[in-house]
């Protein structure tokens, strides 16, 4: 099963890129096939045709081929980056029954959830269906060593769990979307 993972934020010193390849590390141990796609690689001008750019080629081949899809993003604003917003704008009918589950980061105490809110009503207009099983990782700062490693034990039962729930979801659902095809 392959389930890629969306780096929603493209920006310098970023600390959601820790939560993206912890989440990639917990991917792999639970069995999936996953890799970090990361908003930089997918950054176009506000007036290029989204639609037919080489970005916008690149994406599609890896949603079409995802069974599921996470997204890593940190809370700016109460929102998510406009990079990510601009990302998914590239396809639509691509995310047609994905499970999506997302994780929110902050350097807050909330870990993203006002961000979580805005973002799984814009994963619902694209058709894909937010697994209700979301990770907070707030103060992410302190959240994880030197060397990357997260230093609080229960994220790795959480996102167990996590990774648990959205297979279930893509299992449950590939019969609707090879429907589709």
């Amino acid at each position: 099963m392959y389930i890629p993972i969306i780096l929603g934020t493209a920006r310098e010193g970023r600390e959601s890129e820790k939560v993206a390849r912890f989440m990639l590390a917990k991917a792999a141990e639970f069995g999936l096939e996953s890799e970090i796609i990361d908003v930089r690689d997918y950054r176009l001008l506000a007036t290029d045709d989204t639609k037919t750019s080489e970005a916008a080629k690149r994406l599609m081949g890896v949603v079409l081929r995802a069974d599921g899809i996470v997204i890593v993003s940190p809370e700016y604003n109460h929102g998510y980056p406009g990079e990510l917003k601009m990302m998914l704008d590239m396809l639509y009918e691509e995310y047609f029954g994905k499970p999506v589950g997302i994780c929110g980061v902050s350097s807050g105490v909330f870990g993203g959830a006002r961000m979580i809110e805005h973002l799984v009503a814009t994963c619902a207009r694209f058709h894909m269906l937010p697994t209700g099983e979301v990770l907070y990782f707030p103060r992410v700062q302190d959240l994880f060593d030197e060397n990357g490693a997260v230093k609080k034990e229960a994220y790795h039962r959480r996102a167990k769990k996590f990774f648990a729930v959205l297979a279930e979801y893509a299992e449950a659902l590939q019969s609707g979307r090879d429907a589709q095809s």
